[in-house]
Formats: C-alpha cells, sequence, structure tokens
C-alpha cells in the first residue's frame, strides 16, 4: 500500500527556498531542498494540505519504491516485482511518466512503455484481470525517474500541474506560469505594506498570485480535481474538512494593487480571471500605457515585459524607455523585473540591488531589483 510518510515537491528553479518556507509553514517536517525540488515529511492529512495550499509547486510526489536496472530487460524486472495488485484495483486505471537523467537509458517513451507492460503482466497473472491505462485522467499517474541505473518510482498525488489553479480561462501572449508569479511575489518580499503595480499586467497572472496570497486564498480551491481523490484509500470526510477550513481562513485585503495594460482585451481578460480567483474586488485593472505613467510614490513594481524572444520588440529602445519611465515617475519606489533579454537589461541605467536566476518555462531569466 501506499505509504503516507515522505514526499517530494517538484518547483521551478529558483523557488526552492520559497517552497521549503511554504512547507515548513504548513507543517512539514525534516525539509530538504533540492534540485528544482525540496522532499519533506508528514501524514496523510499534510499531503492532502500542501496540494490544496502551496503556491509554488508544480506538483507533490509520493515516493515508492527504488532500484537499480542498466538495461529494458532489468528495468521490467525489477518493476515486475513490485505488489502492484495490492495498490491498484482492478476497476482502477493508471499511467507512466518517464523522466531520464541516464547514460544506460536514451528513450523516455519507451522506458515508460517497459514499466507499463511490467505492471499490466504482474497484475494479470496475480489477479487474471487485465489493467487499464488512461494517459489523460488515471486513477495513479506513477512516476519513473532514471537516474544512470537508479530507478525511483513515485505516485503522483496532483496529478496535471499545480500551477494549473483553475482561475485562468484563457491567456494573452506569452502569459506567465501560475508558480513562477508566486515565486515573483515572494522573492519580492511584498506583504501588503506598499502599492503593488504591475505596469504591464497581460491577463493579470503576477497580481491574481498576490492578491491570493494577500487574501490567504488557498491555490487549490479554483481546482477541480487532485490525483489523490481517485486512490483506493482516499480519505472524503479529511479531505472536505480541509476544504472548508481553507475557505474559511479567508480575509479581507485592504491594501492597493493595480495592474494596468496599454491593450483592453488585456484589461478586460485580467478582470475575467481575477474574478474566477475571487480576488477581484482587491485589484483594479486599468489601460494605460506604462510609457505615459501617472507618477506613483512608495510602491512596489513587479512585471514580466517582453523578452524578444517571448514577444518581438518593435521598438530598439523598449528598455531604455522602461529605465526613463522608472526615473522620473517613480520616486521611492523599489522594482522588479523579470527578463531573459539581457541585453535589454543592461538598458536600464539603474544599478540593480539583487539580481537573481529564474526560468520562464526554458528561458534562463534575470530577476532584478532596482530601488529608486
Amino acid at each position: 500500500m501506499i505509504k503516507y510518510e515522505k514526499y517530494v515537491a517538484k518547483t521551478l528553479f529558483g523557488l526552492e527556498s520559497v517552497l521549503k518556507e511554504e512547507l515548513i509553514e504548513l507543517g512539514a517536517t525534516n525539509v530538504k531542498e533540492l534540485k528544482r525540488a525540496v522532499s519533506f515529511e508528514g501524514d496523510k492529512e499534510l499531503l492532502y494540505k500542501v496540494n490544496l495550499w502551496l503556491r509554488t509547486a508544480l506538483r507533490v510526489l509520493v515516493p515508492f519504491a527504488s532500484g537499480v536496472a542498466k538495461d529494458e530487460e532489468e528495468l521490467y524486472q525489477g518493476i515486475k516485482e513490485i505488489e502492484w495488485e495490492e495498490i491498484i484495483a482492478n476497476n482502477k486505471t493508471f499511467s507512466v511518466d518517464c523522466i531520464l537523467y541516464s547514460k544506460f537509458f536514451t528513450h523516455s517513451k519507451f522506458c515508460a512503455l517497459k514499466v507499463k507492460d511490467a505492471i499490466v503482466d504482474r497484475i494479470m497473472e496475480k489477479t487474471g484481470d487485465r489493467p487499464n491505462v488512461d494517459r489523460d485522467t488515471p486513477d495513479y499517474r506513477i512516476n519513473i525517474q532514471i537516474i544512470d541505473d537508479k530507478v525511483n518510482i513515485s505516485f503522483d498525488s496532483s496529478d496535471r500541474s499545480l500551477h494549473m489553479r483553475g482561475y485562468r480561462e484563457e491567456s494573452n501572449e506569452a502569459p506567465i506560469n501560475e508558480v513562477l508569479a508566486a515565486g515573483l511575489v515572494a522573492l519580492s518580499g511584498w506583504k501588503g505594506e506598499t502599492a503593488l503595480l504591475d505596469p504591464m499586467s497581460g491577463s493579470g497572472t503576477i497580481l491574481i498570485e498576490a492578491a491570493m496570497k494577500a487574501k490567504n486564498v488557498a491555490p487549490g480551491l479554483s481546482r477541480s480535481f487532485f490525483g489523490f481523490e481517485n486512490w483506493s484509500d482516499f480519505d472524503e470526510v479529511l479531505w472536505e474538512k480541509l476544504v472548508d477550513q481553507a475557505k474559511n481562513a479567508q480575509n479581507d485585503f485592504a491594501g492597493s494593487i493595480i495592474g494596468r495594460d496599454k491593450n483592453m482585451r488585456n484589461v478586460r481578460l485580467a478582470e475575467r480571471n481575477a474574478k474566477n480567483a475571487n480576488v477581484d474586488g482587491c485589484i483594479k485593472f486599468e489601460r494605460q500605457d506604462f510609457f505615459k505613467s501617472k507618477s506613483a510614490e512608495n510602491v512596489t513594481l513587479i512585471f514580466n515585459p517582453p523578452y524578444d524572444e517571448r514577444i518581438k520588440l518593435e521598438d530598439d529602445a523598449f528598455y531604455d524607455k522602461i529605465s526613463d519611465t522608472l526615473k522620473a515617475n517613480f520616486k521611492e519606489a523599489k522594482a522588479w523585473i523579470i527578463s531573459s533579454y539581457m541585453e535589454g537589461l543592461d538598458d536600464i541605467e539603474i544599478k540593480p540591488t539583487k539580481v537573481l536566476k529564474l526560468y520562464n518555462a526554458t528561458l534562463e531569466c534575470n530577476y532584478n531589483c532596482y530601488e529608486l
């Protein structure tokens, strides 16, 4: 059976420390930072709770077994020795995801197929019934990680990535990942003591994540499903208790959160997304070109301008204008900018006080803080 004791929460590069603090706050023990992940310990209630509340995790894995394999046959035999019939009941479905960092294995899909075959063969031999594979909505999503000859097997308790909150019906061009957006807010240190402004807000993701944190809205409340809900030992009573607690934990926020964009379609889209996330009452979206900004003091800016890779820049002086606008209109402000366009960041004639390395999808980015 699945043991509810040790877990691994996956995240984006650069957000490990933020995720670690989240887990400690939720009651996790023996919390350790890994590369793009954090390991921790707790019971079944904690597993449900972290899926509901974590803002900077992509998924939460439950390690199940480990072994050694140097070829496909050894992998097949090792997987087949596991008592899968004790976990995957006849009416349950499963799928296999495989990640490779190995000199012995080169094709992740073929490895996943061998693992699937081993599980099916084992269950058929022991029960006489053939389990069904469902790649899209399985009851059990099995995660296989192979590092050289080390094979780690986990169950994915989240199923779909946790960045898929459920509030974003559609997005503008090159939207930022919700987990990354939540990480940007956390790394900025913003806690509501100043006004928060995203002057190029797009579909509003950064501000929505900030507002959810400020209002103590659990990001998992807007999701319709988690993987563990289909497991044979799912505790529905415990889950409903945690959901009710999360709903009752929400509070009011009297601070100022502002989103601006020069495109009216983006403004309307951001308003709809904020409403879906139940934070529309504490974010003000308005149409405005950043380069024609109203003056503002004592404000924190977080924004994700075009990189010239995600969205092509038509103006070669775009980042120069960002620099000029910040210096002219945002006295005593703190501005955080994420970008993979290093030449553009070099054009900002303000020395950054912090430079953090992050990734936006596959793009290596700097997340720079400018204190004006």
